[in-house]
């Protein structure tokens, strides 16, 4: 009987073990499967080479309102919000340096892909469409887009002085490449700058991210 005691013991004992390590994974599972960038999280830090050059890190600008554009000049997503007229991508950047706010557009295409540019033609394509971010992040490594689940262009975010994200997802609310369809679209990243100003709550904090998917390796 003791020795069967005993068995059932180590048994009962590599049962709770077992147990104990499954649940340790999950654990690991679910906080590996957490987005690492959602709204009312600290946005993550990250620093990244621009189209000019310069190191620039997203803690360099703590105290002001940072929007983050993923972008692929080839999309016809993003063609839809560069267009001219109506120039709806140019028109919020013109208000973002109006309001100090600051753009940085992430090209997070590898090479050899739809939309990887080196800078002096990531510099040349905005200037071709009269675009103004104040920074354009060349990541070709995709570690940025990765670390943000940057998963279409565009996917937008609106981060917070404080350095909360206060937005994510979609630029507004209707997911084609129409341009037509920009004029009766609602557009998120406008209502959410003009809450921000007002003092007041996002409504619309997150959307399901419509375009291109991001071209990682």
């Amino acid at each position: 009987m003791t020795a069967l005691t005993r068995r059932n013991l180590g048994l009962a004992s590599g049962m709770a073990a077992a147990v104990a390590l499954s649940a340790g994974a999950m654990i690991a599972f679910s906080a590996s499967a957490a987005p690492a960038a959602e709204p009312g999280q600290p946005a993550p830090d990250f620093t990244g080479t621009t189209a000019t050059g310069e190191e620039v890190s997203l803690s360099d600008f703590a105290g002001k309102t940072v929007i983050l554009e993923w972008t692929n000049d080839g999309c016809p997503f993003v063609q839809k919000h560069y267009a001219d007229p109506p120039q709806n991508m140019q028109g919020l950047q013109a208000r973002a340096g109006e309001d100090d706010i600051v753009w940085l557009q992430v090209i997070s295409s590898a090479p050899g892909t739809q939309g990887h540019v080196d800078g002096d033609r990531a510099i040349e394509i905005n200037e071709g469409r009269s675009a103004a971010p104040t920074h354009v992040i060349l990541d070709p490594s995709g570690d940025i887009g990765r670390l943000y689940e940057a998963k279409t262009t565009p996917h937008m975010f609106i981060i917070e002085p404080d350095s909360d994200i206060a937005y994510a997802g979609a630029i507004d609310s209707i997911p084609s490449s129409r341009v037509s369809d920009i004029e009766t679209a609602e557009n998120y990243v406008t209502a959410a700058l003009d809450a921000l100003e007002a003092g007041e709550p996002v409504q619309t904090s997150w959307a399901a991210p419509y375009g291109c998917s991001v071209k990682y390796e």
